[in-house]
């Protein structure tokens, strides 16, 4: 997702009031993406504002530091376990279900490095 500046706002709105051109010719003419003039006209009409909107966050992660910190505990103690071995013993141990993809991104997050399969 592109960051545009205000200019770049306020001139998409100068040119939409002063010229009868369509949505689609002012994402061309200024090089951006249709959706992106779309969302700042609807937005200038409902609130008379062109400043982006603040950003709210991404996604919670499933796993509160408390919970991480027993992950890195049950990954130390069990260094041999798979991913999906690690996603029981941690379910087991604090009720949390998580899948083997969320759980590969914690063991990153934590530097921490698993076992890739069960066979040798």
């Amino acid at each position: 997702m592109k960051a545009y500046s205000l200019d770049l706002r306020q001139k998409i709105i100068d040119v939409y009031k002063q010229e009868e051109i369509s949505q689609r010719q002012l994402a061309q003419r200024f090089c951006v993406a249709l959706s992106f003039v779309v969302k700042l006209l609807r937005q200038y009409r409902k609130t008379g504002l062109i400043a982006p909107k603040p950003f709210k966050g991404g996604v919670k992660l499933k796993l509160s530091p408390e919970n991480l910190m027993i992950l890195a505990d049950l990954i130390e103690n069990n260094n041999d376990a798979t991913l999906d071995e690690l996603c029981s013993m941690l379910q087991d141990k604090i009720g949390v279900k998580i899948s083997r993809a969320t759980m590969g991104r914690m063991t990153q997050r934590l530097k921490l490095t698993v076992k890739k399969n069960s066979t040798p």
